[in-house]
This record gives C-alpha cells, sequence and structure tokens, in this order.
C-alpha cells in the first residue's frame, strides 16, 4: 500500500474545525478531508480566511485531500435547484483558493434501466459545473453507493459529457450496503476515480450497516489491490459516521491501514 496516503475526515472526529484539526496531528495523518460549510463555507470565508485555513493546516503538517459539498446540499433534490448548483460551484471555486482541486457531492442515483422513475441526476447542471470544473482546474467527484460501478462509469462515458470536470469519490462502505461489489466497481470506474474513502460496513442481520475501519465485510488486502491494479495512487480516507467512540474507531483504522504499508501513514 505504499502507492496511498491515509486521510481522515474531519467531521468524523465530532470536534470543532481547529480541535479537529489538531486531534489529526496528533493521530499522525498526513491529510484531511473536510465539508465546506460553518467556517469553511464558501458564502463566509474571506480570500484572506481560506489564506489563513491553508497556513493552519501546514502548520499541523497537512493537507486536504478532498473538500465535501454538504450533505444537505445534495443536487437532485427539487427544492431550489439552481441555489444548489451556484452552491457546488463556490464550492469547487473554493477547493482552488484551497489548494486541492477536489470537491465531493452527492448527486442522486444513476439507473441501469432506461424506465426507471426512481432514478433521477441533474444532468445539464452536472454538465454546466463539469464546464466549470474544466474552466478553473478543478474536478466535481460524484459520490458512489446508489448504483453500481459499472452504471456510473456508462453515465460519465464520453458520449454523455463533453468535460473532464466530473470524476468519481468511491466508497467501498456504501457500495456494499447497497449491495454492490466494491473491488468491481473499482475496476470498472479505473481512470475516473480522483478519491477513495476508507469506509467499512457489515452484515447487522436484515440489512448491512456502518462498520468501524477493518472490523466489517471488506476483504481490504483484496480491494486495496484492486487498487493496485487500476494505478489509483492518491488519498484513502477513513470515515466513522456512527459509533460511541468515533475518534478511538478513527485512531484503530489508521493503525488498520498502516499495517498494509510498507511506511507509516
Amino acid at each position: 500500500m505504499s502507492h496511498f496516503k491515509i486521510g481522515i475526515r474531519l467531521e468524523s472526529l465530532g470536534k470543532s474545525l481547529r480541535q479537529a484539526i489538531g486531534e489529526a496531528q496528533r493521530l499522525g495523518v498526513r491529510g484531511v478531508q473536510a465539508d465546506a460549510t460553518g467556517d469553511l463555507s464558501p458564502q463566509t470565508l474571506s480570500k484572506t480566511g481560506r489564506g489563513a485555513f491553508r497556513a493552519l493546516l501546514r502548520s499541523h503538517g497537512l493537507e486536504l485531500t478532498a473538500l465535501g459539498c454538504a450533505p444537505q446540499r445534495r443536487l437532485n433534490l427539487a427544492e431550489d435547484p439552481q441555489q444548489r448548483v451556484e452552491h457546488t460551484r463556490a464550492v469547487l471555486d473554493l477547493s482552488v483558493d484551497l489548494g486541492v482541486r477536489i470537491a465531493i457531492a452527492q448527486t442522486g442515483r444513476v439507473s441501469e434501466k432506461a424506465d426507471d422513475l426512481h432514478a433521477f441526476l441533474p444532468t445539464e447542471a452536472l454538465q454546466a459545473l463539469g464546464r466549470h470544473g474544466d474552466k478553473i482546474g478543478a474536478v466535481l467527484a460524484l459520490e458512489t453507493g446508489l448504483e453500481s460501478g459499472a452504471a456510473l462509469a456508462a453515465f460519465l462515458q464520453p458520449f454523455s459529457f463533453d468535460t473532464n470536470g466530473l470524476k468519481v469519490n468511491l466508497d467501498p462502505a456504501n457500495l456494499l450496503m447497497h449491495d454492490f461489489d466494491p473491488c468491481e466497481s473499482a475496476r470498472a470506474l479505473r481512470g475516473k476515480i480522483v478519491h477513495v474513502r476508507a469506509t467499512d460496513a457489515w452484515d447487522a442481520g436484515g440489512g448491512r450497516r456502518e462498520a468501524p475501519l477493518g472490523r466489517g465485510d471488506i476483504d481490504w488486502a483484496k480491494f486495496l489491490g484492486v487498487l493496485e491494479e487500476i494505478d489509483y495512487r492518491g488519498w484513502l480516507t477513513i470515515e466513522r459516521n456512527n459509533g460511541v467512540n468515533r475518534v478511538a474507531d478513527v485512531a484503530a483504522g489508521i493503525r488498520f491501514l498502516e499495517q498494509f504499508a510498507a511506511c507509516p501513514a
């Protein structure tokens, strides 16, 4: 796993932004993902504030792995669609100012059936956002999980979009919780993955649920081998949304990933 870098999602730590940055440094990772909300909202963070945030990360020996659009701003919601597009555009701009150039968005579900009325992706909005990403040198990474990797790869083919600004954030637990194979999805999305979440899931009886990294049903030796196979060389960003001691779960997840590495995180 020497080609991968280990990061953590700051929101997983359940702390304020500054406290979470300090905790990330203490945990010994190199990178952090953060959501563009609160103190990092593009509507409130000034140019001066953006420079100060980059300096804050550098002072802790950290860099951003990606910038997340706030979950409540999902592009496929019918309410205030233009406002959601403008917010996502602003997050893309912010990702450039913060030096990461990757914004992660939840966008809805791609269907493998042309007549599936329950699937909806705002294609025109994604086209516009992809072109904006081309213009500023950033990419919008679509979350995986609601469809197979093959379906998402087909949706992102060049005949659908004349842009290079749309890529993928691979979330193996989200795929598994929706009954899709993370390894096969990774293979199908080769060349489109710009960020990977290190997440896990297990069969809790009646359905799969999030699990602490390394304690779920994902075969991590196999999954990391597939990432090597498809030439992914980016971040593995640990995320933990549930649990009574998420900081301890994240710390254990770091140690779990490090056992696959030729060198420390």
